[in-house]
């Protein structure tokens, strides 16, 4: 319930305040790596690390499921490679076509009168998933 009250603060607060932190508005192309780490795991992604230091998924109390899907694994590098590459491609042939989908049908002149507030979307879907979570906690 903590963490679900947390993201709902958050959000609470990316609506209220709109500005940014001005060292984050220009970041020299040799930094680019290191701000893409730092990006990825301010916006979440290091979260998916949390139940390996808390000991969760300790290696010897994986169930059948996990048990099958690392022996999987172990012996199909190729299989896993190949996913993640057609999983890539798809991605990419999705924006792309989204993107030309864009241009030729709403046009350049109307991508550039029209704004969409990314970020109140943004604090918005945190406030949704952090009512969800609590919600899901309180009745449990």
């Amino acid at each position: 319930m903590v963490a679900g009250l947390t993201v709902i603060a958050l959000g609470v607060y990316l609506l209220i305040n709109h500005r940014h932190p001005r060292f984050l508005a220009r970041v020299p192309p040799s930094k680019l790596v290191l701000w893409s780490f730092l990006a990825a795991l301010a916006h979440g992604a290091g979260l998916m690390l949390v139940p390996i230091f808390l000991g969760i998924c300790a290696p010897e109390d994986l169930n059948l499921g996990h048990q099958a899907a690392s022996q999987l694994m172990a012996g199909r590098i190729g299989t896993a490679l190949l996913v993640a590459f057609v999983h890539t491609l798809a991605m990419s042939l999705a924006g792309a076509f989204l993107a030309t989908l864009m241009y030729f049908w709403l046009g350049l002149k109307f991508l550039s009168k029209t704004w969409i507030n990314l970020d109140a979307v943004w604090a918005s879907s945190l406030i949704l998933v952090g009512g969800i979570g609590f919600y899901t906690a309180l009745n449990i």
